[in-house]
């Protein structure tokens, strides 16, 4: 059942923000729920296992969208695994943890892919209007983070994403 909810988590990330969160964007911008569960994923998990499903998560999130395949999954993949890294120096019962861990994983992910788009891309410049979308996806991912991180931490450890070894 957590291998399911896994799969499907992403598919239902993608369906929300495109749809429902779509209608109430902030300045035309909506949350990225998909870089939010992957955060969380990421926190209670290993960078290795974190950074898999990420790329994972981002590859879907490439496909669907269908322009610059790869580019979500390589982001996402090297933010999950730097969250991973510290997710054994964190207490995860604390709520801050998880809504600070989106706010970093959000701004890092805009870094990764600004980084991967210079690399990539012939030509690309930083103008006001993203600097403004980076912000705001920051804050509606911190408060989105919220109540999706209350369910994920106790998913996590008692519902249907309970690793099967944790009693």
């Amino acid at each position: 059942m957590r291998i399911l909810v896994l799969v499907l988590l992403p598919w239902l990330a993608i369906f929300l923000q495109s749809t429902i969160f779509s209608f109430y964007s902030i300045k035309g911008t909506t949350p990225d729920l998909v870089l939010v569960f992957v955060t969380f994923f990421a926190l209670f998990n290993t960078a290795k296992k974190g950074s898999g499903y990420a790329f994972f998560c981002g590859l879907l999130e490439d496909l669907y969208m269908g322009r610059f395949i790869g580019l979500n999954a390589l982001s996402k993949g090297l933010t999950a695994y730097i969250v991973g890294k510290v997710q054994g120096n964190v207490f995860k019962e604390n709520i801050f943890v998880g809504v600070l861990g989106v706010l970093v994983a959000t701004a890092l992910n805009f870094l990764f892919l600004f980084l991967i788009s210079i690399m990539v891309f012939d030509v690309f410049h930083i103008d006001t209007g993203m600097l403004h979308h980076i912000m705001y996806q920051a804050v509606y991912n911190t408060i989105v983070a919220i109540p999706l991180y209350i369910w994920y931490y106790n998913s996590s450890n008692s519902g249907v994403l309970r690793t099967p070894w944790r009693v």
